[in-house]
């Protein structure tokens, strides 16, 4: 099966799957969240009912006169007096602020309720307003129940003596109430480290999601891109080797061995074809070096405006051919870099080549340079058919070549441009391109200068047209 018909199938799974993981992972914490809100839960009554048994246990019948003092009208000894040592005391009674919350803090530390933050209070079933006994920020708490969305739980412990025993029905019940803030905060502080994993990996699966589907379209891409090389490569490859194949058929034919002047034309036909069929295999082996990355420099101090100079004599009939004419302005002080001769040339005629072939009649081919302080910069212009914003943008990717409704309207392999952002890099320099669709291109070239100049040469600039 092709891969662009494989492509989506393999996308819409893997979407199913990550939208089916996270879902699935939502779920579970969800769950996890519930869970553990029943478990904080039961831990706190737990805790209290530990609490109320050990409180009920240690209040005994003896009464405290701690809170007797401070009431309005106590005498002692009085009537009054009498009848409250009748009564048992009560847990509000017996025991003090501090006393019932290291209790309550203790029993829920017993239960993995570590730092719990909470307020409490004890009151009477008689008047549950009235709290005999209460922490400092009970009533706010309490205050803020009703606007705290559920976030504040409240629990209950009522205090009841055993049934059937004396202290039953002499002293009113008592309830203990304790208010916890923020109890989600508190649950999910719990579930911290699930939740960072749950999201850990939820990344992990999202980005191997993106690296496969990237993968995914460069392979797309790189099938598109070889199906393109080939049919390019059939086609440069088929027509020199038609042209040989009618020239040696020519040459078999007794009118045309007999004439020698004929016989040197063939000859000479054969022998360019195969020259540009050996330019085509150059120009593969070329990019095959550069794929693996084996490009090897041999760099020389060379004057750029001569060498613009000797491959500007080799394009005099191309430039004829396209009834035009190159507008040399070489006026840069300093020309003098340090390069391959060899693929610096190439690098320079490939640009040259590309405004020529990519042009129509009357071509303007306009080159450039001039010199910073620390730069060359080596501008090709030209009037040429120009490149959409799509083109510029992939315009140096190797194989690309710019749909002109014709894939073999201009020859080549796509490799000229690619060839020549890798030397440009290779030689420590920068190229950008502009183009307007219709209207023509510019490459610009930045290559570092070379400092010292030998002895016996001095920098020339050079202009033709």
């Amino acid at each position: 099966m092709q891969l662009r018909k494989v492509f989506p199938i393999i996308i819409v799974l893997i979407s199913l799957s990550l939208i089916g993981t996270i879902y699935v992972q939502y779920n579970w914490l969800q769950t996890m969240l519930a869970d553990k809100h029943e478990d904080f839960k039961f831990k706190m009554t737990r805790g209290m009912d530990e609490v109320g048994k050990l409180l009920m246990e240690q209040k005994g019948t003896l009464p405290s006169l701690k809170n007797y003092r401070t009431k309005p009208g106590f005498n002692w000894p009085s009537e009054q007096f009498q009848m409250e040592l009748m009564k048992p005391p009560t847990i509000a009674q017996k025991f003090t602020e501090f006393e019932v919350e290291e209790k309550l803090r203790k029993a829920f530390d017993n239960h993995d309720l570590h730092n719990l933050k909470f307020e409490f209070a004890i009151n009477s079933n008689v008047n549950l307003m009235s709290y005999e006994l209460k922490s400092k920020g009970f009533m706010k708490a309490a205050e803020d129940i009703d606007t705290a969305n559920g976030n504040n739980i409240t629990f209950i412990y009522y205090f009841s003596p055993p049934s059937g025993s004396d202290l039953e029905n002499l002293v009113p019940e008592e309830n203990m109430i304790v208010i916890v803030p923020n109890v989600k905060k508190i649950i999910l502080q719990q579930m911290k480290w699930m939740i960072v994993g749950a999201a850990f990996f939820t990344i992990m699966i999202i980005a191997a999601f993106y690296v496969t589907v990237t993968a995914l379209l460069r392979q797309k891409k790189l099938s598109e891109i070889k199906n393109d090389f080939i049919n390019n490569m059939t086609h440069e490859f088929k027509t020199p080797l038609a042209t040989i194949s009618l020239a040696v058929d020519a040459l078999r034919n007794d009118k045309v061995m007999q004439d020698r002047t004929k016989m040197d034309y063939f000859s000479s036909i054969i022998k360019e074809e195969n020259k540009r069929m050996n330019k085509h295999v150059e120009t593969i082996l070329q990019a095959a070096v550069m794929d693996r990355q084996e490009l090897q420099l041999n760099k020389q101090p060379i004057h750029v405006h001569d060498l613009i100079n000797e491959i500007m004599d080799n394009y005099v009939l191309q430039l004829d051919d396209k009834n035009g004419h190159a507008d040399l302005n070489l006026s840069a002080r300093q020309d003098y870099i340090e390069a391959d001769p060899v693929h610096f040339r190439n690098l320079i005629s490939n640009l040259i080549d590309n405004a020529v072939k990519y042009s129509k009649e009357n071509l303007e081919l306009k080159i450039t340079t001039h010199s910073t302080s620390k730069n060359l910069v080596i501008r090709v212009e030209d009037n040429g058919i120009g490149m959409s914003k799509e083109t510029v943008r992939r315009i140096f990717e190797k194989f690309y070549r710019a749909h002109t409704g014709n894939i073999h309207n201009v020859k080549g392999f796509g490799l000229g441009l690619s060839y020549v952002k890798t030397i440009v890099d290779a030689h420590n320099g920068k190229i950008k391109v502009e183009s307007v669709l219709g209207k023509g291109s510019a490459f610009t070239l930045e290559l570092p200068l070379l400092k010292k100049k030998p002895v016996d040469e001095t920098a020339s600039i050079h202009h033709h047209s």
